[in-house]
């Protein structure tokens, strides 16, 4: 894996730290106008960072998995755009009826997160063991 630059880094653990942060304070609702953007900010940070990390190596399981950090990124940036929605409601003019709105918009940021949080999860700890079996079988 190509390693991040100091700066890349220390962006990718604001990034990260923004997003704890940004998702404990919406959830106890203290300041969610603010902290919903605190999220998405800390949600781009970290998607971006992740993706600049690439693979240069040979391993299709690892190439597969990078895929799913990617996704798990791009679900971590929905979860910022449904949080907005749920504070400013963005997306309430593409429904006609508020009963479908709430049905399938309304808090579904929580989904989001969760399925990213897993890939994430997932995804880390396959990629490190696959890179210790490359180092092992290289040596």
């Amino acid at each position: 894996m190509k390693q991040l630059s100091r700066l890349q880094s220390v962006l990718f653990m604001v990034g990260g730290a923004l997003m704890v942060i940004g998702a404990g304070c919406f959830v106890f609702m203290f300041q969610q106008q603010i902290f919903c953007w605190v999220f998405l900010l800390g949600a781009v940070l970290f998607a971006v960072m992740q993706m600049m990390q690439t693979y240069e190596g040979k391993s299709f399981i690892v190439r597969r998995l990078k895929k799913m950090l990617t996704l798990a990124d791009i679900l971590f940036i929905l979860a910022g755009m449904l949080m907005l929605n749920d504070v400013y409601g963005i997306f309430r003019p593409l429904f006609s009826n508020i009963l479908d709105y709430v049905n399938y918009m309304y808090n579904k940021w929580v989904v989001m997160l969760l399925v990213a949080a897993l890939l994430e999860m997932y995804a880390m700890h396959r990629i490190s063991s696959e890179l210790k079996k490359e180092e092992g079988g290289s040596r």
